[in-house]
C-alpha cells in the first residue's frame, strides 16, 4: 500500500480487511501518520510469513527543515528550540561533514515521542501525558544519504539505512551537527527491501471487497520473502509437508521456502538428527491456508 498523509497504519490495515474481506491483516513496519509511502501488508493464512519478509534497506525521502527543533522531531510538535539556519550562520559546518557524522554505524537517541519502552510503557504514552522521557541512545546504521535538493532554509535527501533507525531523529541530528536546529517536514517511505512503493495500491483504489473479487491484485510472497533456499516439494513430500513431518535437506542453506507450482506453502528450517540433515517445517500454509 501507498500510505497517504495524516492516518495511521492501523487505518490502512483497516482498509485492507474490508478490501479483502477477512480479518487475517497485518503488516510488516509502522509509518507514523505524517509519514507517506510503503507499507507491506499480508492478508489471510500470508501474515504467518511477516516474521520472514525482507525489509532491509529500508529507503526513505525527507524533507529536513532548518531553524526549529520540536518534541516530537517533526512537523506535528510542538517547538521546543529555534536556531539560526546553517546559511544565517554561514554554514559553519559543511553539508557534506555533517552528513558524514551521521553516516554508518552510530549511537541514536529515538524520539520522545516513539514506540520504545520506558518502565514499561511506550515512551510516546509517557511523553503526551507530560512525562519527561529520556532514552538511551541505540546503534542504528545508515548507510547512505543522496542530497536531492537543498535551500537556504531546508534540504531534501534519499537516505538508506537498516530498520529500527529513526529518520525523524536523523533530521534532528542533522541540526544539531550544522550547529543549528532543524525537524522532519515531510517523510516518505519508497522502499523496504525487495518491496517499492512504484508497485504499490493507492488508497483510492480500495474499495470494498476489491481484493476479495480479484479487482485489486495481491503479489506472490515469493519476491518479497528474506534470501533463503528454494525448495520444490513433490507430491509425497507435500503430504509430509501438511503433517508437519520434517523433509530432507536437499539444498543447501539455514532456511527454506517450500514451493508448490511456484508458490509458498511454508517455512522451514535446517536441523540434523540421526538420519541427517532435514527441513524442519516453521510455518505451514496447506489444507485451505495457502
Amino acid at each position: 500500500m501507498d500510505k497517504p498523509v495524516g492516518i495511521t497504519s492501523h487505518d490502512v490495515v483497516a482498509n485492507v480487511r474490508r478490501a479483502a474481506r477477512t480479518k487475517r491483516v497485518g503488516h510488516a513496519g509502522t509509518l507514523d501518520p505524517f509519514a507517506t509511502g510503503l507499507l507491506v501488508i499480508a492478508v489471510g493464512a500470508c501474515t504467518r510469513l511477516l516474521p520472514y519478509v525482507q525489509g532491509e534497506p529500508k529507503v526513505y525521502e525527507a524533507l529536513i527543515r532548518f531553524g526549529q527543533e520540536t518534541d516530537t522531531d517533526d512537523r506535528t510538535g510542538t517547538v521546543v528550540r529555534h536556531a539560526a539556519t546553517p546559511a544565517a550562520l554561514g554554514w559553519p559546518v559543511p553539508l557534506p561533514e555533517a552528513i558524514a557524522s551521521l553516516t554508518g554505524d552510530v549511537l541514536q537517541v529515538p524520539p520522545a515521542f516513539s514506540a520504545k519502552h520506558v518502565d514499561g510503557h511506550r515512551a510516546y504514552a509517557l511523553a503526551r501525558r507530560g512525562v519527561e522521557v529520556v532514552l538511551e541512545p541505540v546503534p542504528v546504521a545508515v548507510h547512505r544519504w543522496d542530497v536531492l535538493d537543498r535551500d537556504d532554509n531546508a534540504v531534501r535527501v534519499r537516505i538508506t539505512c537498516r530498520g529500527g533507525t529513526y529518520v525523524r531523529a536523523l533530521a534532528r541530528d542533522l541540526g544539531r551537527a550544522l550547529r543549528s536546529a532543524a525537524h522532519c517536514e515531510a517523510l516518505r517511505r519508497v522502499s523496504s527491501g525487495a518491496a517499492s512503493v512504484d508497485a504499490s495500491v493507492s488508497m483510492a483504489a480500495l474499495e470494498p471487497g476489491s481484493i476479495a473479487d480479484g479487482r485489486v491484485a495481491l503479489h506472490a510472497p515469493l519476491a518479497f520473502l528474506a534470501p533463503m533456499a528454494h525448495v520444490p516439494l513433490d507430491a509425497p513430500a507435500l503430504e509430509a509437508l501438511a503433517h508437519g513431518r520434517s523433509l530432507a535437506a536437499t539444498h543447501e542453506g539455514a532456511r527454506a521456502a517450500l514451493l508448490r507450482d511456484g508458490d509458498v506453502v511454508g517455512i522451514a528450517d535446517r536441523v540434523r538428527d540421526q538420519s541427517g540433515a532435514r527441513w524442519q517445517p516453521r510455518v505451514v500454509l496447506l489444507n485451505g491456508d495457502a
